[in-house]
């Protein structure tokens, strides 16, 4: 069975034994051919999320992605690559300290029946940032808050123990909530099952409420009052 590893700039084939996690055919390479293999380990059984990369052109877990004759295997995207598989993560970290989604003001609340389960599976993330290398909207814009970073701060936001929603909602305007194509790609390929279009919905609802709007629909040229620009109707036509 061969796997084409992404090797600096150029793609590089190795032959492993048999059918086997990528993790563990990473291991086979690195140990009978070639030393020098770098890739991101750590626990093995899909917990701590450091083993992500992108196989075939969509991000997997190493440790639970089972290989396939002829696979591709490429670093993660948007993050600058140290060695072969193995990426800095630290770059892209830096959303979350933007948003600052963390409680800033406890609200002693009473939690409502089924609280606990609208951020439960949020709570989940495990950092992997699968979901970062597979939007598309980082592509055009670098500074766009990401995905994750984005599912944190709906997590925040609907805690009624926090007492100043309004700072976190405040801080994912610019580059953020209205930003997001609302592909679903990031969905797809989360290994929680969490679902950040989801959660970017919910977190535009919530915007709306705090008095923000979508600046990209304020800009937009819908047509004139006599409806001669954006709908297309030319008013002098005869029908």
């Amino acid at each position: 069975m061969i796997l084409h590893i992404q090797r600096d700039k150029s793609i590089a084939a190795f032959k492993v034994s048999g059918t086997m996690t990528l993790l563990a055919a990473l291991y086979e390479i690195k140990e009978r051919e070639e030393p020098s293999l770098t890739f991101s380990a750590g626990c093995r059984a899909s917990v701590c999320g450091t083993c992500a990369v992108r196989v075939n052109g969509k991000e997997v877990l190493s440790c639970a992605h089972t290989i396939a004759d002829g696979d591709l295997v490429e670093p993660l995207r948007y993050h600058p690559v140290l060695r072969d598989l193995k990426v800095d993560r630290e770059p892209v970290r830096k959303p979350l300290e933007k948003e600052e989604a963390w409680l800033h003001q406890y609200n002693a609340a009473i939690p409502a029946p089924g609280d606990e389960r609208l951020t439960e599976k949020q709570t989940d993330c495990i950092l992997c940032d699968s979901c970062y290398s597979a939007c598309p909207v980082l592509a055009v814009n670098p500074d766009f808050l990401g995905p994750f970073a984005l599912t944190r701060a709906f997590r925040y936001t609907s805690d009624r123990r926090e007492g100043e929603a309004q700072d976190i909602i405040g801080k994912i305007q610019e580059n953020g909530v209205w930003d997001c194509t609302l592909c679903g790609e990031c969905t797809a390929v989360c290994p929680k099952g969490i679902d950040p279009k989801m959660d970017i919905t919910m977190l535009r609802g919530t915007s709306l409420q705090h008095g923000y709007s979508d600046p990209n629909f304020a800009a937009d040229p819908f047509g004139t009052p006599d409806f001669s620009g954006g709908f297309g109707f030319d008013p002098n036509t005869s029908y």
